[in-house]
């Protein structure tokens, strides 16, 4: 049987950036679960302190995006994504390390926490940045469909492994997987051969850092598009980390879950991740790119179930399976349509700016949900917090119903194609009308 490679399976570079990518999405994935276990099993964290670790990780989102996202479009971004990832390796090597010398604390997880986030900003804006100079626009879709499919399938496989890995060698040594696979990732990256085009601006081009960061900024809060995507992302980043700081705890201290079972569960519910990035391209076009997104967000109401949960009840896993792999699903599909969506309209020059001031809005309610997440698990209780959580999540749906994104059918053009100046009508005519 002949098998025929079509589209970006057939783009050299991609794939090289594709390989990367996926082994060190299935390394995070152990870490995303080992890390707070490591806080909760080994050093026997409070809820506050938790909190304060996923706070850390974070920070820099809020602190230094707006900046990262000026160097991006000044800089090559290749080389940015090789250093950062050889970064989080070194960084991520030192937990394993500090357990076997026996001076692993939690504060040496805050420190790897917050210096591994600084590294994740120069690599997440740079990568989102990237991909369109490396393939072409109308395959944006189909590159972030497939780096999707690589993520679902590592949350699919991760956690499970992840749980095991716990069980058998401690958490800290699970971690040891993840620095591998940074270096991994950087390893491939630089094997990519498409040259970048060199940055160079004249005297009268040059501008200060702030007023780059001000257009930044503009194209954000200036597109009614734009706009929503950001308070929609960003209300439910903030209500989904006041869930989720506490969701380990709640797991552990209250249904009684062992590390293999939770991580069965993540694996199992992130079936759904994988079913969203095969199904993003074709719940678009079937329902519209507007109610796409609209719709993929609003599935996170299920997450009400979690709270609903109790110990030793036949319906406990069932229930935090069921929350879990519809919210897997929803932001999945919700995530490709949108990001693809915000690539497609930005012209390159103000692609990292863009990716930038978005992950300053989106990501920086990230810290501002841990804090409040520790602080009302302490104060209220995990079940009473989590509760919270998936109320306010549920209702992120309204920024983007009541927005122009509920009219686009496809994929607008960006705005150096179309000749629009005015950020205000940016994205609101689609391709073909």
């Amino acid at each position: 049987m002949h098998v025929k490679f079509t589209g970006l399976w057939r783009h050299p570079d991609f794939l090289k950036l594709w390989t990367g990518e996926s082994i060190s999405l299935f390394g995070s994935q152990i870490t995303a679960l080992a890390l707070p276990l490591t806080a909760a099993l080994v050093l026997k964290s409070s809820p506050a302190e938790m909190g304060f670790l996923a706070t850390v990780e974070f920070l820099p989102f809020l602190l230094l995006s707006l900046f990262a996202g000026v160097w991006v479009d000044r800089l090559r971004r290749k080389p940015i994504l090789v250093i950062a990832d050889i970064m989080r390796g070194i960084l991520l090597g030192s937990v394993p390390a500090a357990f076997f010398l026996g001076i692993l604390s939690i504060e040496l997880l805050y420190v790897v926490g917050f210096l591994t986030g600084i590294m994740t900003v120069f690599f997440d804006v740079a990568y989102q940045s990237y991909l369109p100079a490396l393939v072409e626009r109308e395959h944006l879709v189909e590159g972030n469909g497939k780096l999707e499919i690589s993520r679902s399938t590592a949350q699919i496989s991760g956690p499970g492994l992840a749980g095991a890995l716990v069980q058998v060698v401690s958490a800290p040594i699970a971690i040891l997987i993840d620095a591998v696979s940074y270096f991994v990732s950087a390893f491939f990256i630089g094997l990519i051969k498409k040259p970048e085009v060199k940055k160079i601006q004249s005297a009268a081009q040059k501008k200060s850092i702030w007023r780059e960061i001000g257009e930044g900024l503009g194209i954000v809060f200036g597109n009614p598009v734009l706009r929503s995507i950001a308070a929609c992302t960003a209300t439910s980043n903030l209500f989904s980390n006041i869930l989720m700081v506490v969701f380990t705890l709640y797991m552990v201290n209250e249904l009684g879950l062992e590390p293999a079972i939770i991580g069965l569960i993540f694996a199992i519910s992130s079936i759904g991740s994988l079913l969203g990035a095969f199904g993003a391209n074709w719940t678009a076009q079937r329902f519209g790119l507007g109610w796409a997104i609209i719709g993929s967000t609003a599935l996170s109401f299920v997450n009400l179930l979690i709270p609903l949960t109790g110990a030793a009840s036949f319906t406990t896993i069932p229930f935090l399976i069921a929350a879990m792999f519809a919210t897997a699903l929803g932001g999945t599909v919700y995530n490709i349509n949108q990001v693809s969506l915000r690539q497609a309209i930005t012209p390159d020059r103000l692609q990292g700016r863009m990716n930038a001031s978005m992950r300053f809005v989106v990501w920086g309610t990230i810290p501002v949900g841990s804090l409040l997440g520790g602080f009302l698990g302490e104060v209220i209780g995990l079940r009473s917090t989590l509760l919270i959580g998936a109320i306010g999540g549920s209702l992120s749906f309204l920024w983007v119903l009541f927005s122009p994104v509920r009219r686009l059918k496809e994929q607008p053009q960006p705005v150096e194609e179309t000749g629009v100046d005015e950020p205000e009508t940016l994205a609101l005519t689609p391709q073909g009308q």
